[in-house]
């Protein structure tokens, strides 16, 4: 087998593509609450000091929240994409790829988060990863339209409502982010805003009808 044929018939199975994806986000998923470890403090002698240990875990559990919003949100739209993208080829596999490795960064920089919640530097990987998987995330929707693998029904108003969905969202996350320089906590709140209405839309989007 030559080259030329071997490129030609690589990466053709999208069902491989969402088998892979869903398999990645389901492991991402179950890593982020590993990273609430309970402390073990030998003194601990009361019912009062051990609800002490456990309010104090509560930036953990504010950041786990946001990560799994965080990977619920970006599975939904890796989703939608493969609802109309019907073909694929090596290059589009291996876009695939490049946005599962970021998804697989996010139980790092979510534990990275966790430890400094308080350090400008820790929202900033934190923004940095949520950026990435929205790029390759872009440029997967991107390649497939470009190259004609997206079916032809309302092709023209996907095209447009997905674009407009990964860049607003990823402006109101840099918006976040520039909020870390006010306070971490008012950065990481915003975010969380930001995501709750996008998997629970508080202004609903208007018909094109």
């Amino acid at each position: 087998m030559n080259k030329k044929s071997y490129n030609q018939i690589a990466g053709q199975s999208t069902e491989r593509i969402i088998g892979i994806s869903d398999g990645i986000f389901a492991v991402a998923l179950t890593l982020l609450v590993l990273e609430i470890r309970i402390p073990v403090l030998e003194e601990i002698k009361t019912e009062t000091e051990l609800l002490k240990v456990f309010v104090s875990l509560y930036p953990k559990f504010l950041v786990y929240f946001l990560a799994f919003m965080t990977a619920g949100i970006f599975w939904m739209g890796h989703s939608a994409q493969y609802k109309v993208i019907e073909k694929s080829d090596r290059n589009l596999n291996w876009i695939n790829l490049l946005f599962l490795l970021c998804v697989t960064m996010l139980p790092f920089s979510t534990a990275f988060l966790g430890d400094y919640i308080d350090f400008k530097l820790a929202i900033f990987v934190y923004w940095m990863n949520i950026f990435l998987m929205g790029l390759m995330l872009f440029i997967n929707w991107n390649y497939a339209y470009n190259n004609g693998f997206v079916s032809e029904g309302n092709r023209a108003l996907m095209n447009y409502g997905i674009r407009k969905r990964i860049i607003v969202a990823q402006s109101l996350y840099f918006l976040g982010l520039l909020l870390c320089f006010i306070s971490s906590y008012l950065s990481i709140a915003f975010i969380i805003i930001v995501q709750l209405n996008y998997a629970f839309p508080f202004v609903k989007e208007k018909s094109s009808n």
